[in-house]
């Protein structure tokens, strides 16, 4: 009987999360996202669908949001992901997190910090100059509690205040 060898399909991946850089040893097909949670225990990033439909797993990726379950650690070689934690490194909340306490933009809240981390790139992104503006760039992040006009409120009181 004739076995069969597979290669080895394990790679060094060096990712800058959250401004500090992380060396990991994974498989070539592990996703962002199973990276993130299960090899850097940052579990602010959540699991939702696993298909890319909902936006619970919306990271920063250079400055752009992605979809953490459907982009490859393997992908983010070498690049800036910015995760929920990485808004507010210092302590303090940042301009949009606070915005959501105050509009209370989140009801169970499984999916506020992809929805956050989406608002905080529609902002850098200028998309904010008017709520239908603001509800068609949130368009791929769900809230199933539908706290949508609570979000879309906190969304323009950071745009209308220029802060973040």
């Amino acid at each position: 009987m004739k076995t069969t060898v597979f290669p080895d399909t394990h790679i060094d991946v060096m990712l800058r999360v959250n401004g500090r850089a992380r060396r990991l040893r994974l498989d070539s097909r592990v996703t962002l996202l199973d990276a993130l949670r299960d090899e850097l225990d940052l579990t602010g990033t959540k699991k939702g669908c696993d298909q890319g439909a909902c936006g619970a797993c919306t990271v920063l990726l250079d400055g752009q949001r992605v979809l953490s379950c459907l982009t490859l650690a393997a992908q983010s070689e070498g690049r800036e992901v910015t995760t929920i934690e990485g808004l507010a490194p210092d302590g303090r909340l940042h301009p949009v997190q606070e915005a959501f306490i105050r509009h209370d933009g989140f009801q169970c809240g499984y999916c506020t910090p992809g929805q956050i981390v989406s608002a905080v790139a529609l902002l850098q992104e200028g998309r904010a100059g008017s709520d239908e503006e603001i509800r068609e760039f949130m368009s791929g992040n769900l809230c199933r509690c539908g706290a949508y006009p609570n979000i879309v409120a906190a969304i323009r009181e950071v745009a209308g205040g220029g802060g973040q």
